[in-house]
């Protein structure tokens, strides 16, 4: 019997809770069934929403997983079960979701990843502040840390995302209403992620990333992209770019947010993107430990994100940066701004930066400054 090819995967992406994802979801569930297809639900979170889960009925279930931790039972998704099931389709809630500790896999989109790997199609749900590329510019809106993010290149590999839309002031109807949320928690939220002028520039931000969805997925294929986004406009396909971008690695906490910044940016030009540290040695043994840890943990993040890394041989950070990118044709490098707070490392002082931009006059420099969140009036 020839193996399976690879299951195709749909996301219902969303700005905030309650907009109607799981609903979507599930309402496609049912239908499919309707035509014969044979469909299970992994998993599915109701948070109380009647309407939600009457959307279940009819479709089978797959029982969760039991694990225990630190004394208390938690559930999870059973992927060993589903797979032994061998389901044509199966709908995943929470697609960002992180497994308790003693799960098999870390992520949920990883459980997603093996079911996908088995032929299995997977229908799933998620909001667009869980993008990882976003996560800075979400806690900048919000004033609130994403913690459970998603790598870019996992929903970039979808085959159908669908932008489950809902305006602002009928999200928060529906929250006074306690459709999305009890009564009193509903009230809690509305004073604070919930703020309408919040939930605008999160739907702002979310219909942007559909059209870039879209433009992305034309100038890959050449065609239409599978991409519902309704009420929101399109974009012409881009073309083609010649862009090669470079960021420094250290142990500066703002890195991550450099990182981030450059796979945004690589991303809507179509750039390949490197990420390098520079020390003596050609490794980071020489480092103390603390920074050593963190310029590894920086490195990990970008190799999660799909950007090649490097650490490069040199006494000289910014002439062995910059010879680098000439040999590599890098048209931009990607900096943070010096900070004395977060800045303590005596090889990386406000002098490295300006060394960069005196020597690589043929590049453009990216200084990427830490943005404080908005504040909202109380």
């Amino acid at each position: 019997m020839p193996e399976r090819t690879r299951g195709k995967l749909k996301i219902f992406m969303g700005y905030a809770a309650g907009v109607g994802k799981t609903y979507q979801m599930l309402e496609a569930c049912r239908h499919l069934k309707d035509r014969g297809v044979d469909v299970v639900v992994g998993y599915f979170e109701p948070h109380g929403r009647l309407d939600t889960i009457a959307k279940t009925e009819g479709l089978e279930i797959i029982p969760r997983k039991k694990i225990e931790y630190r004394g208390t039972v938690f559930e999870e998704m059973d992927t060993p079960a589903i797979l032994a099931r061998k389901p044509e389709v199966c709908a995943v809630d929470e697609f960002p979701h992180t497994n308790v500790p003693g799960s098999d896999l870390a992520k949920r989109w990883e459980d997603v990843e093996v079911l996908l790997g088995s032929g299995i199609e997977v229908l799933t749900t998620m909001n667009i502040q869980h993008l990882e590329s976003l996560n800075d510019h979400v806690w900048h809106i919000t004033g609130i840390r994403v913690r459970e993010t998603i790598p870019d290149w996992v929903v970039s590999q979808a085959d159908e995302v669908i932008m489950v839309d809902l305006t602002p002031r009928a999200l928060l109807h529906r929250l006074q209403r306690g459709v999305v949320y009890k009564r009193e928690k509903a009230e809690q939220a509305m004073q604070n992620f919930f703020r309408e002028s919040t939930l605008v520039a999160l739907r702002e931000l979310a219909l942007r990333e559909a059209a870039h969805e879209v433009e992305r997925r034309t100038a890959t294929d050449g065609a239409a992209a599978p991409v519902e986004q309704p009420g929101a406009p399109g974009a012409a396909a881009a073309p083609a770019s010649h862009h090669r971008l470079l960021v420094l690695v250290t142990a500066d906490p703002q890195t991550a947010m450099v990182i981030r910044r450059a796979k945004r940016v690589g991303d809507f030009l179509g750039a390949e993107c490197f990420a390098v540290a520079v020390e003596s040695t050609g490794d980071l043994s020489s480092l103390p430990e603390p920074d050593r840890e963190a310029t590894e943990q920086h490195l990990n993040f970008a190799r999660n994100l799909h950007i090649e890394t490097r650490v490069l041989e040199g006494d000289d950070v910014a002439p062995t940066l910059v010879e680098f990118a000439r040999r590599n044709q890098i048209t931009q490098i990607f900096l943070a701004r010096p900070h004395e707070r977060t800045w303590p490392l005596p090889l990386f002082t406000r002098d490295l930066v300006q060394k960069i931009v005196n020597i690589a006059k043929d590049m453009q420099i990216v200084i990427v400054a830490e943005r404080e969140p908005v504040e909202h009036p109380p």
